[in-house]
Parts: C-alpha cells; sequence; structure tokens
C-alpha cells in the first residue's frame, strides 16, 4: 500500500482527506466529549480535597485539575485580572514567515505565500488568545478547520476545545491525549491541532501550569473572604440577651428567642410580660487579620502570573520609579518567553502544515519556514544617529539592515516613495548663483577676437588649398628626399601669395576697428 509522500514533523504520513473533518466530529467515541458539563470541584474546597485533585492529575486524570482552573479564574477577580494582563501582551507583537537559512528563490515565494495566507486569517488574534490559555492550565489545544480555497489547502478557522476532554498517556505523561473511553486515549491527528503547552516550572506536562502554584493562595484567600464575611456580619452589633422567669415553658422560650435574634435588624419587636432582654457591649474586633491574609494571596498570585506587584499593587510607600521600571522588565522578560514558545507552537501545527500540503518548494520536514515574533526593542534614534557616523567614520563596517532593525524603521521597497532632506533657499546663496551663472554665460560667450580668427579660418581656407595642391602632387610622385627638396624650390613664383595677403590684411583691419569699439564701449 503506498504511502503519502507528505509526513508530519514525526514522519507520519498526511492524507489530506483526513482534513475533511474534525476529529471530534468524525469518531463516534468522541461525541460523548460534547456532553461533558464541569462538576465544580472548587465548590467545598478543602487543603485534603485539593491535594486529591492534584494528585489525580500526576496520575492522568486531568478533569478536576482543569475544572478547578476554570473556576479559580471565574470566581477570584484578581487572578483573572493579572492573566488578561498577560494575555493582552502577546496580541500587539508584529510577526513574519522567515524562510529557512540560505533560502532559495523558491523557499522565499513559499515563505511569501505563508505571510499572505495568515495575514489574511481573521481568527489568528482570537487564536493567540486562546493559546495563551496555557498559562494557567498548562495547555491550550484548537482544532483546525481545513477547507480547500482556489486549490489550495487553507485554515478557515477553529475550535478551543476545552481542556477536560485530554488525558496523558499512562506509558508517556508528556504527551496529551483525547479521552475517548480507553485508557490510553485516542491520538491527535497529524495536522488537525494547534496543540500548546505552556511552562511555569519544570516537570511533567500536568505539573507545569500555574494552576499547581495558585490554587493554595485561592484557597487560603477563600477561607480568609469567608471569616471576614462572617465577622462584618456580626461586627458593631451589640449583644442581646433574652431572659425568661423560671417555669417558663418551651414555647415562652422559643418566642423569646426569636424576639433575640430579631430585635437586632428589625430594631423592634414583641415578647411576653415578664421576659426582658439586655444589651451588652458591641462586638469588638478589626478586619485587619483578615485582610492581611487576602493580600498576601494576592500578591502571591501576581508574582506568580506578572514576576512582581508593582502593576496592580503598588502602596505608595514601597513603590518607586525605578523599582517600577525593573518589574516591568520583568514582564516583558515573561512575554517574550510566552511569544517564543507559541512562535514554535504556530510553526509545528500550523505554518509547516500549510508549507507541506502548499509549497512547491517543500522536499522534506528538515527545512521549513518559521513563525517569529518581532521582539526586538527600537533603540533611541537619536543617541544612534550621533553615534553611528562616528563609528564609520573610523572604518566599521556596519550593515544596513542591522541599523533599520534597531530602530525599527522598515526598508523601502523597489519603487517606493522615500524620505529625503529638503533644504530652504537662501536668498544669499541665491543672489551669488544667479551672478555666477551670469559671468559662466558671459565666460562662454565667444569675444570679438575669436570670430575674427574663425572668419579669417574660413576665408582663408581655400586659398591654403590652393597652395598646397602643387606640393601635395610633389610628394606624392617623390622618389627620394634630395629629389623633393629640388622639386620645391623649383615652385618659386609659380604659387601666388597676393589672394592670401588681400585676405589676412581686410581681417586685421577687421579686427582693429572691432577693438576701437569694444574701447568706446566701455568693455
Amino acid at each position: 500500500m503506498a504511502t503519502s509522500p507528505i509526513v508530519d514533523l514525526w514522519g507520519r504520513p498526511i492524507e489530506t482527506a483526513d482534513l475533511d473533518e474534525q476529529q471530534t466530529e468524525a469518531d463516534s467515541r468522541l461525541i460523548q466529549l460534547k456532553r461533558h458539563f464541569a462538576g465544580h470541584p472548587s465548590s467545598g474546597l478543602t487543603p485534603a480535597k485539593l491535594a486529591g485533585i492534584m494528585k489525580r492529575a500526576e496520575d492522568g486524570d486531568l478533569i478536576a485539575q482543569c475544572e478547578l482552573a476554570e473556576d479559580m479564574e471565574e470566581k477570584d477577580a484578581h487572578i483573572q485580572s493579572e492573566l488578561a494582563k498577560r494575555k493582552m501582551a502577546l496580541l500587539n507583537i508584529d510577526w513574519n514567515i522567515r524562510p529557512p537559512r540560505n533560502a532559495t528563490a523558491q523557499e522565499q515565494r513559499d515563505a511569501d505565500m505563508l505571510q499572505e495566507l495568515l495575514e489574511d486569517a481573521t481568527w489568528l488574534e482570537d487564536a493567540l488568545f486562546d493559546m495563551a490559555d496555557a498559562t494557567l492550565k498548562t495547555f491550550s489545544n484548537l482544532e483546525l478547520k481545513w477547507e480547500i480555497i482556489e486549490g489550495m489547502h487553507s485554515v478557515s478557522g477553529y475550535d478551543h476545545r476545552d481542556p477536560s476532554w485530554f488525558q496523558t498517556h499512562p506509558d508517556n505523561r508528556n504527551q496529551l491525549r483525547l479521552r475517548n473511553g480507553s485508557h490510553e486515549g485516542a491520538e491527535l491527528n497529524p495536522f488537525g491541532w494547534i496543540s500548546h503547552t505552556a511552562k511555569a516550572k519544570s516537570g511533567y506536562l500536568s505539573r507545569r501550569g500555574l494552576v499547581r502554584v495558585l490554587a493554595w493562595p485561592f484557597l487560603f484567600k477563600n477561607y480568609s473572604i469567608r471569616d471576614l464575611a462572617e465577622f462584618l456580619e456580626i461586627y458593631g452589633l451589640p449583644i442581646r440577651l433574652g431572659k425568661y422567669p423560671e417555669g417558663a415553658t418551651e414555647r415562652e422560650k422559643s418566642t423569646l428567642l426569636r424576639a433575640v435574634m430579631s430585635i437586632g435588624h428589625n430594631a423592634g419587636g414583641i415578647i411576653p410580660k415578664g421576659m426582658d432582654i439586655d444589651f451588652q457591649n458591641a462586638a469588638d474586633g478589626a478586619s485587619d487579620p483578615f485582610m492581611a491574609m487576602v493580600n498576601w494571596c494576592e500578591k502571591s498570585q501576581s508574582k506568580a502570573i506578572l514576576g512582581g506587584t508593582l502593576t496592580s499593587q503598588a502602596d505608595g510607600k514601597t513603590s518607586t520609579n525605578a523599582l517600577g521600571n525593573v518589574h516591568n522588565e520583568v514582564r516583558e522578560e515573561i512575554r517574550d518567553f510566552d511569544l517564543k514558545r507559541i512562535a514554535a507552537t504556530l510553526t509545528r501545527d500550523l505554518v509547516f502544515p500549510l508549507y507541506a500540503l502548499n509549497g512547491k518548494s517543500y522536499r522534506n520536514r528538515h527545512r521549513i519556514p518559521r513563525f517569529e515574533f518581532d521582539l526586538t526593542e527600537a533603540e533611541d534614534i537619536q543617541m544612534l544617529s550621533t553615534a553611528l557616523p562616528g563609528l564609520v567614520g573610523l572604518g566599521m563596517r556596519i550593515p544596513l539592515e542591522w541599523a533599520h532593525d534597531k530602530t525599527q524603521i522598515p526598508q523601502a521597497k523597489d519603487g517606493e516613495a522615500i524620505l529625503g532632506s529638503v533644504q530652504q533657499p537662501d536668498p544669499k546663496s541665491q543672489a551669488e548663483l544667479k551672478g555666477l551663472a551670469v559671468l559662466k554665460a558671459q565666460a562662454n560667450k565667444p569675444d570679438t577676437a575669436d570670430l575674427q580668427a574663425e572668419r579669417l579660418q574660413q576665408e582663408a581656407g581655400g586659398l591654403m588649398a590652393n597652395m598646397f595642391a602643387p606640393v601635395r602632387e610633389l610628394v606624392e610622385s617623390a622618389t627620394s628626399l634630395p629629389e623633393l627638396r629640388e622639386s620645391i624650390l623649383q615652385l618659386q613664383g609659380v604659387i601666388s601669395t597676393e589672394e592670401l595677403g588681400e585676405v589676412m590684411a581686410q581681417a586685421m583691419a577687421a579686427a582693429e576697428l572691432a577693438g576701437i569699439s569694444d574701447v568706446t564701449d566701455g568693455k
């Protein structure tokens, strides 16, 4: 049986017919996943229950841990806010498709083709946000929707699948599988998924996410908030004591108890005659111990998610501008780390499938284009513009592309209009230039002597030719120099110079008259 020439990054052959329908729609054993509803394990959460959830996750059952992460994000506004900051930071970074190293012309054209495909993908930004969900829950899986447009395989969208749909392989705790009721689970179809995993710490897949770090502060914070709510319910209310006489019946006691419990809120009530209600001092205490615990939990959560607390809990006492800059640099490092992992996942699960199915230069899985985010920070343009000329003057050979990357200024394409320096004309320099132009024009204009010489050359040219004609004939017919000398001496009196002398006399007279005229005109 022939196998497909297209293989995934692990060498598994790909049949394009398998892309027509999503795996969770085609496999009848996986349809039951759509009828799975969350169990909300955060309800009644205790330290013992939390430890059990984490132990089952290590054994491959990820359902409770994933559902707990979902509850934490929904119930704890602080966790949701800090996670949103980390996710939003990923959405405004430019990206490009880079061809393989030393790319051929066809490989470059394929990279440009993939760039256009993904730039036109309206779903890509949402996919980046959903992939960032792995920060809390360890992994995020997007099931791709394929379609053929003008003969090209293209991704038209995706479905974000609930993390509780997955399990780890019993023999490979770093491999995700779909829960289909079997012990090992169903393998994810190649080219069918974007399967992204995050790393808050090293370890097996089920232990890498922030959920395991944030779960304990979440639990302790809930205890403190519950105790604070009970404290606030009774704080400031006086203690009420009811006194009944001896021999009171059970009915009378119950009546007095109801009156004691309700009179504090209703500010009124009735009791049988002979019974008393005494009001003691109001309950003493303060909320500070409860809030101290809540603040510690929230600061721990901020440190785990963003690497610091100044972006969300600056108290005005210990926060400084310098410390804030340090915390912002930490946030940028976390952002860059997340983006590099997302870029690697997109290269493997999105760019490579599109390239293998559509690229004309595709030969094997070892030379593929890469999805890259532009993480370079723009340098101070003024500082570079001051330093670079001096460095170039010292002989440093600085690539033009490097300077563009440092300043984050794109290079102009062929035929594209570019900026240029425009110098305003100086009125003084304009006058000087005009004067120079006049002098140059006068210098280039021929004077009278030149005109007279040119006229003399034209009129005497024919006479000179007639005088040279006999000499030319003697030179052509002579057989030796002595013979030529004797022949030229015999021409004396034969060549007439009267006409040439007359022309020269006229020219000299005209030149003299022209000189007189120039002196008269002041030239």
